[in-house]
């Protein structure tokens, strides 16, 4: 049987449009059937799946995105609940979970078609907002960050933080980052958050231009529950994950951050070197 690879291209982006029928001929060229979204599938004679119904990805043995880390952020979204494996071909600009270069792409189907390759699943946060009576109101999960921030308003606002159930912090600062190991090279780091290792079952917690010295990032164990509220006067704040806009919150609002129960399973043809990797790609950021 074939191996059943699901496309997610970046088609917003010519790096990508412009390599698309190069990447199906070298699937081809190793007995893998590549399955695109159904915007582009016929242009390029390939079978279709729907990216409103997940029914059509169920049958993926792998998936791999093509673009940026955004992009593979978005495939995530779509094959976390269903456990199919993905990886990334970093068609962008850092790439910190995009693994493949493009010029590696032809060995590392060579690899995946004789089944050379390996998995690392990576924990994930889930984000529930419920009002005062607590009703939910949204739920979601992150691969890489969970952010709240405030609108376009100058005067200064708090967030009160409890973790595990205990207050811990009150936040003088324009917004909070709060995310996952393997989300602790995007926003969290820009923001001076630290790097974390991927494998780490760890949540961080980064202000964003917080208004005191003494406020630090904070990394805790992912078990335990971040519950966030902002202090009155609220005027407009809204809550993002993995860098879809999701809500609005009101200072009526409490949102629960935990451990998802869903996690993302990456797949791996290179050897592991993170160490390495993050700090050639921080380079290359320069």
């Amino acid at each position: 049987m074939k191996f059943v690879l699901g496309i997610f291209p970046n088609l917003d982006k010519d790096s990508v449009t412009s390599v698309l029928s190069k990447v199906i001929l070298q699937c081809h060229s190793y007995g893998i059937e590549p399955i695109l979204p159904e915007a582009v599938a016929e242009q390029y004679n390939c079978q279709s799946y729907s990216l409103d119904d997940p029914r059509t990805m169920v049958s993926f043995d792998a998936a791999m995105s093509l673009g940026g880390d955004g992009t593979i952020l978005r495939t995530s979204r779509f094959l976390a609940a269903l456990d199919v494996p993905i990886f990334g071909v970093n068609l962008g600009k850092l790439g910190f979970l995009t693994e493949i270069e493009f010029s590696q792409l032809n060995d590392a189907l060579a690899k995946l078609s004789n089944g050379n390759f390996w998995t690392e699943k990576r924990s994930m946060l889930q984000a529930e907002v419920v009002n005062e009576t607590n009703n939910l109101l949204v739920k979601s999960h992150a691969l890489n960050d969970i952010v709240l921030t405030k609108g376009h308003f100058s005067h200064l606002a708090r967030l009160e933080i409890k973790i595990a159930g205990q207050k811990a912090v009150v936040y003088p600062a324009d917004g909070i980052i709060v995310a996952t190991a393997t989300g602790s090279t995007a926003y969290s780091l820009a923001a001076g958050g630290p790097i974390v290792y991927p494998g780490i079952e760890a949540t961080v917690l980064t202000p964003i231009c917080a208004h005191s010295l003494e406020i630090r990032p904070l990394i805790i164990p992912m078990n335990d529950v971040v519950e966030m509220r902002v202090l009155p006067p609220c005027n407009e704040w809204y809550l993002a994950v993995d860098g879809l806009n999701i809500k609005r919150v009101n200072e009526n609002e409490r949102i629960f951050i935990r451990k998802s129960e869903v996690n993302t399973t990456f797949l791996h043809v290179l050897p592991p070197n993170y160490y390495e990797t993050w700090q050639n790609k921080l380079r290359r950021g320069d």
